[in-house]
């Protein structure tokens, strides 16, 4: 263990000398670092998209999605701080069309999402500790998602949006909350702020009483993880020495809470916006590299375009000059710096690598199925979810009422309530 925690200690100053060293530009040397930090992020406060759903029908506990939704607050003020003084045209802005694509999209994923237990983002994270599991599920989420592009980038259902504001028009479709009240003062930022908080509110709201409900019906268990998480040992300051184990265990071992997670979340995507001025996204790399991976059984880019309606570019460019490839991968080595430093990463990884194939099957129909959701919905969790909401889109909260539908189905179908007895 000792010698695990060495080797992800030099894995960070690895990635640090290595990236910049190989990566072609300092953009691609960015996207890594954000990755390892959105990946790291993840596996230390142990959060994620999917399990703000999915945990709290399987265990009672709504902690995680009223600190996503917190989150979701405020990053969209952070972002309509920065905005306030811009012209919101210059920023890629993740404004998606709401249409027929978004709800079916957004059921789909949120339906497939709870039988894979991850999201686009999950499934890199998992990929440490539940590989065989995220390998199966990343193989045919990447085959939803190729198979989806063609309807993606050519059905008017998916690319029409029965509503579009003035701003939004410019992004290709979609209602930017701004544009609703721009008699309020302060060019619409203010009103648009306080719709997000009001939604905000109400979802946290239903998770309490939903919490609350579970817990009078006897049917509440809670996430083990969650009371680790507050219950972890404070670190005492009057104690501290630098080189000592308590001191390595508080900076690189113990859990982050949720609410920790979600400021660091909402922090590394303010760098990112700033910086991109773009949001954060994660399902298209995913085709791309099922694409790449068609490719080394003689399916040239050409075909591949031609199937996707994509530039055959998208393919052809090396693997490590492709951002959202790049930054994805970052995720992965974040998880694994994480699991490593913790001394965890050889026991997670031993522990996840046999599953029944009936299993298999199963998380492979959740893949796919989630997979062509995110075609629909154009984005997943972090693209059609996190990403217009924060910057301030009307369709991230179209998505989420769609994916918890989809999600409380799936779960209907597959899962029951854990028994009181």
């Amino acid at each position: 263990m000792k010698a695990e925690k060495v080797m992800g200690l030099i894995g960070f100053i690895l990635v640090l000398i290595l990236g910049n060293v190989l990566l072609k530009t300092d953009m691609l040397y960015f996207r890594l670092l954000m990755g390892v930090g959105f990946g790291y992020t993840l596996s230390r406060a142990y959060t994620g998209f999917a399990g703000s759903v999915y945990r709290a029908y399987r265990t009672g506990s709504t902690k995680l999605m009223r600190a996503m939704n917190a989150m979701f607050f405020v990053t969209s003020l952070v972002v309509a701080a920065i905005l306030f003084r811009s012209d919101p045209t210059s920023y890629k802005l993740w404004i998606n069309p709401i249409n027929m694509g978004l709800i079916m999209g957004a059921f789909l994923f949120g339906f497939g999402m709870c039988i894979a237990m991850c999201c686009a983002t999950g499934v890199l994270t998992t990929l440490a500790s539940s590989f065989t599991r995220a390998l199966v599920v990343i193989v045919f989420f990447g085959l939803g998602v190729l198979l989806g592009f063609p309807i993606q980038n050519s059905m008017g259902w998916v690319k029409n949006s029965w509503i579009t504001s003035p701003t939004g028009a410019m992004s290709g479709g979609g209602v930017f909350l701004p544009d609703l009240f721009k008699w309020d003062g302060l060019n619409g930022y203010l009103g648009a702020v306080l719709l997000i908080g009001l939604f905000s509110s109400i979802v946290i709201f239903i998770s309490y009483q939903y919490e609350k409900k579970r817990k009078l019906s006897n049917t509440y268990i809670g996430n083990p993880m969650e009371m680790e998480q507050e219950n972890r040992k404070k670190f005492d300051a009057a104690s501290f020495k630098l080189f000592n184990a308590e001191t390595y265990e508080h900076i690189f071992v113990k859990p982050w809470t949720l609410i920790e997670g979600a400021i660091i979340l909402t922090i590394l995507f303010t760098i990112l916006f700033s910086v991109t001025k773009a949001g954060w996204g994660a399902s298209t790399p995913h085709g791309i590299f099922m694409g790449k991976l068609l490719m080394l059984f003689g399916v040239s880019p050409e075909t591949l375009a031609n199937f996707t309606k994509m530039p055959a570019t998208a393919y052809s460019t090396p693997f490590f000059q492709n951002e959202g490839l790049v930054q994805n991968f970052g995720i992965v080595v974040g998880t694994i710096l994480y699991l490593m430093t913790a001394g965890k990463f050889v026991k997670s990884f031993k522990s996840g690598l046999r599953i029944p194939v009936r299993e298999a099957l199963f998380y492979g129909f959740g893949g796919i199925t989630m997979g062509l959701g995110t075609r629909l919905a154009n984005g997943c969790n972090v693209g059609a979810l996190y990403s217009p909401i924060a910057e301030l889109s009307l369709s991230g909260w179209i998505f989420l009422v769609f994916m918890v539908l989809g999600a409380i189905v799936s779960e209907k179908m597959f899962f029951k309530f854990p028994s009181s007895k």
